[in-house]
């Protein structure tokens, strides 16, 4: 029987360097089938999650949110990855076309490896 890691054992674990991405949309964009298209099949990265908020506003200021009685609106969708810098960044200089300008946020994160 293996005795269990000690804590300074699992403090080793490596960290490997990444950017995050975030990228803000709303539903009446009609962007996202082929933003994601082209991240999936085109730029290949690691993964992507797309979340749809409950309300949110613009530089515009309007607030766009729904109610029980409101059954359709234009909800915010924030999508984000993360990926290698080097394809992240490449990532980000193809998707800018999808896009309005300032919509697209990134920050460098440090992403858990199992070691091997």
């Amino acid at each position: 029987m293996s005795k269990p890691a000690s804590r300074a054992e699992t403090a080793e674990t490596p960290l490997l360097w990444a950017t995050m991405v975030r990228v803000y949309l709303s539903e009446s964009d009609h962007g996202l089938k082929p933003l994601l298209k082209c991240l999936h099949d085109e730029l290949k990265v690691r993964g992507a999650t797309v979340t749809r908020g409950v309300a949110g506003f613009g530089a515009s200021g309007v607030v766009h949110g729904t109610s029980l009685v409101d059954l359709s609106a234009d909800l915010p969708l924030v999508l984000e990855f993360f990926d290698r810098p080097e394809r992240a960044r490449a990532a980000i200089e193809r998707i800018k076309d999808f896009v309005q300008p300032g919509h697209i946020v990134s920050w460098s994160v440090n992403v858990e490896s199992s070691g091997n």
